[in-house]
């Protein structure tokens, strides 16, 4: 098996103001030991290559699933779901995904990013570990997310140039697609949520806001930037107006309006911006960061965590 060889850099992190279950295995808690995994990259460009013009399945199966890394096994489970799946989605989108290539041999070469997040978040949670990093190629459906032994990044969403062709793209790839260079930032973001202590039963939507817009939160402390910033850019003009929706909602079930599209171009995945906005809040009013950062992952009441965080004083509530 590749991985990228290992390194240390040595992090200084400086913070400035905010202007500038996930079920966790018994894993290692030195940033140096979490591997970056990158060569089911290539077994999909064989199989890519192999299976093209048709893109027959057979040739994905072959050549990449069953050949795959622990990490593309369980994103197979998550993710992709069958070799006929997949085969299906590059069939949709051959030009974009001939696009990418270069983009995805380009990861193996930014672990110092990623790297330097670890260490980031080591500072501000001691208690963090740190599991195996695995990049696949998948089915246009997933930036990141994790098992419970790893971290899986879908690189076919990281494609994303000025000569991207767009004619075979809807909307919302039009919207989330993003550059390779934004790699370390997903990375960041999934490793919050690898850390995350929470109850993950029937989620109301103010837990399931919290607990991405937390990751985006200290995604962007570690890396210096979080994923959503299209979502952000609609949605902070508009906060009190958002706000008011928002609590209408926030102690139930429905997702609607907050994890999907809507008219006027409202983006999928507002959910993540007032979780960000409540973390933040939270992260403000505390007097010992570290120590906030152990409470932001360790969340056991979110309605107490909303109080806590002052978020609604700013609305005069």
């Amino acid at each position: 098996m590749r991985a990228i060889k290992n390194a240390t850099w040595v992090v200084t992190v400086v913070f400035l103001s905010l202007a500038t279950p996930y079920f966790v295995l018994a894993q290692a808690s030195d940033p140096d030991s979490a591997r970056i995994v990158v060569e089911d990259i290539g077994r999909f460009w064989e199989a890519f290559d192999r299976a093209t013009p048709t893109f027959a399945p057979e040739a994905f199966e072959q050549l990449y699933l069953s050949k795959g890394s622990l990490g593309l096994q369980d994103f197979t489970k998550l993710r992709i779901s069958s070799a006929e799946k997949l085969a299906e989605t590059i069939r949709a989108h051959p030009k974009y995904y001939a696009s990418i290539r270069t983009s995805t041999q380009r990861i193996e070469k930014m672990e110092r990013g990623m790297r330097a997040a670890f260490y980031a978040l080591k500072y501000l949670y001691p208690e963090a570990v740190f599991p195996d990093v695995y990049f696949v190629i998948g089915r246009m459906n997933s930036g990141g997310t994790t098992s419970e032994r790893a971290l899986l990044i879908g690189a076919e969403m990281y494609g994303k140039t000025p000569e991207m062709p767009v004619e075979e793209l809807g909307d919302w790839h039009r919207q989330v697609l993003k550059p390779v260079e934004e790699v370390p930032h997903i990375v960041a973001h999934e490793l919050v949520h690898y850390q995350q202590k929470y109850d993950a039963s029937t989620p109301t939507l103010l837990a399931q806001s919290i607990k991405e817009g937390s990751a985006d939160f200290i995604a962007e402390l570690i890396s210096g930037r979080h994923i959503n910033a299209h979502v952000y850019e609609y949605a902070n003009p508009r906060e009190a107006k958002l706000w008011q929706e928002f609590k209408e909602k926030m102690l139930g079930k429905d997702f609607s309006g907050w994890y999907d599209s809507g008219p006027d171009g409202r983006p999928k995945d507002l959910g993540y911006w007032m979780g960000y906005k409540i973390t933040e809040a939270f992260y403000r009013r505390a007097p010992n960061k570290r120590e906030a950062i152990k409470q932001i992952l360790e969340i056991a009441d979110f309605e107490a965590f909303l109080q806590e965080s002052g978020y609604a004083k700013k609305f005069g509530q």
